[in-house]
Order: C-alpha cells, then structure tokens, then sequence
C-alpha cells in the first residue's frame, strides 16, 4: 500500500474491512458482536458497490486486490440476503384467499418511547383503522396519549413499561383470551393471543420485541427464547401470526431458525426486505420488523407505511384466515 495515494490507501482499507466483516459474520456464533454483523449485510453492499465504483479513478495498477475484496464482500452479503431480493422465489403468494376465509387488517408499529409527537401516530391510526393494533415501546405516556384512539377497539391490553419494551394490544376482532407472557424475560414480555376471525375461525398472534443483539453480551438465550416463542402458542393452532420490532433481520440465523422451527411463511420473501429501520433512511437500512404467518393463513396485501415521528416504519398488512379443521 506504500506506493498507493492517501484516497488509495482509504479504498483499499475500506474494502478490507468490509470483506473482513462480511467473512466473520458467518461465523456460527452467538456472540453479540457477530451476530450485529448481519444487520448491515445490505448496506454493506451499497458501500461495496460505491467503492467498486471509485476504486479504479484512485488506485490504477493497484485495483485488483480492492476489487476483489469488495466483490468477494458484495457475494457473500448478497448470497445471505438473496431470499429477500426480488429474484428469488417466493415463499408465498398475495391477494389469494378462500371464499369463506375471514379478513381482516393490522398495524404493527414501533413508536419510540421518547417520540413525545403523539399526534403524528394517532392520525396514522385513524387513517389505517386497522382491525388489530400492536405498539411497541409504550411507556404510560403512550398509552394515554393514545386512549382516543384505542378506546374505538372493543379489546385491549395494555403492558405499560419505562424500559422501551412496553406494549399496546388492540382488537376490533373478538379476542377469545390474550396475556404478556414473561416466560423467557422479565422486561420484555411477548404477547399471546387468541382471536376469532370473521368468520369464525381461531387464529393465535404472537407479538414480540426482544432484546437486540449487543456487543460483549452471548445471545443464546435471546435466539433460543425467539425461537420457542414460535413454537409453543398456548393454544396450539395451526393458523398463527407473528409480528413485532424481532430487533432481527430475516435472513440471520435467529430469525431463520424461528421460521424454519415454527413452520412460518414470509410474505416479504421473493419480493424484497422491507426495510423500517431507520425511518429516514430505510431504503439503506434494514427490516427489523417481521411478519410471518402459518397453517391457513393467507396474505392479501403487505406494506410498509410513512414516517411519523419514530426510528421505525409501521407495518401493515391484510390477512385472512381459514378454517383448520380443529
């Protein structure tokens, strides 16, 4: 690197760097700091492809070892996202339904504890009016900044908490029982809940926002407690949603292994990441708000929605669901 320009010097570290990272990320394990890795696989790959733009104007004779960091680091983010590209195949299909199935609408949501613009949010929930409502970061504030708008819902369940882990529960659709279970975490209770679509069949939704990944700190009790959050639903039904802020990405280890365990079908899959975090800058950044759905569940529309104050986007969805027999 002796022989290089100072902006030479800057590509060629950049693109070790990045190819370093993007090796060590596929590391199987549980380590905090790894598993953060996976979180900028995508934007990894923009910085890549923007190097690999740069590199011959600043390095001349000397491109070819930071070219081949810099694709060598492109294909393997690319080969860990690739199920959530466009190219590739798609888990399942949109806007099918049976005639008898019951639909309905949601609204998933990470507000931002210390967002104090209320107003921003209870405007987008007036103008969705979902059939189902699920908030996370909820502290007491939020939900009496809210109570105009969920008093509307003939079901609610409130878990204000000061630790960004606090949840809101909302339901038009009748709720046979629901609770915040503490199970795997004290501080970040997972909701369960039993509804009956409109047409009468029982669905179970499960609604979490679990720690994220944190330098220095093991994840396998977070991974494991995701991964039988999936599983074991009260009831047992067939047909189950999940949603919520997984502090996770879809193609890392953690959140597959949820899928794969629990039997779950994304919607996103084939069609892109959809992306929610950070809000301003989602097109760069990563979807750390999931939906998955299984059993007799289908899927009519999927989106994500405008800024209105908090880090993340919300989600919103329409589903049906079927009869399952039981």
């Amino acid at each position: 690197m002796k022989d290089l320009s100072i902006p030479g010097r800057i590509v060629t570290a950049l693109a070790a760097i990045i190819f370093l990272a993007s090796i060590v990320s596929l590391a199987d394990n549980n380590s905090g700091a790894i598993r953060t890795l996976d979180f900028i696989r995508e934007p990894a790959i923009y910085l890549a492809a923007v190097l690999l733009v740069i590199a011959p104007l600043v390095l001349g004779r000397g491109l070819a070892p930071a070219a081949g960091l810099l694709a060598g680091s492109m294909a393997v983010n690319f080969w860990s996202i690739w199920p959530y590209t466009p190219v590739a195949p798609q888990q399942m299909a949109l806007g099918e339904a049976s005639e008898d199935a019951g639909c309905m609408s949601l609204l998933a949501f990470n507000v931002l504890q210390e967002n104090e613009d209320y107003a921003r949010t209870a405007r987008l929930i007036e103008r969705v009016d979902p059939d189902i409502l699920f908030l996370t970061e909820t502290n007491q504030a939020w939900i009496d900044a809210m109570e105009p708008q969920v008093a509307r819902y003939g079901y609610r369940l409130d878990q204000p908490l000061d630790n960004k882990y606090g949840k809101l529960f909302a339901s038009k659709i009748p709720v046979v029982k629901a609770e915040y279970s503490d199970t795997f975490d004290d501080e970040t209770p997972t909701l369960y809940a039993t509804l009956r679509a409109p047409n009468g069949a029982r669905f179970e939704l499960i609604g979490l926002h679990p720690r994220p990944p944190m330098p220095g700190r093991s994840t396998a009790k977070r991974d494991a407690s995701i991964a039988e959050a999936g599983q074991k639903t009260p009831d047992g039904l067939a047909n189950v949603v999940a949603i919520g802020d997984f502090n996770d990405v879809p193609w890392s280890d953690t959140t597959q292994n949820f899928r794969a365990l629990g039997e779950y079908s994304d919607p996103r899959a084939g069609r892109g990441s959809f992306a929610t975090f950070p809000a301003s800058y989602a097109y760069v950044g990563w979807p750390l708000d999931q939906f998955f759905v299984k059993g007799k569940v289908s899927v009519q529309d999927l989106k994500i929605g405008e800024a209105v104050g908090s880090d993340h986007l919300p989600l919103m969805a329409r589903f049906c669901v079927d009869h399952d027999g039981r």
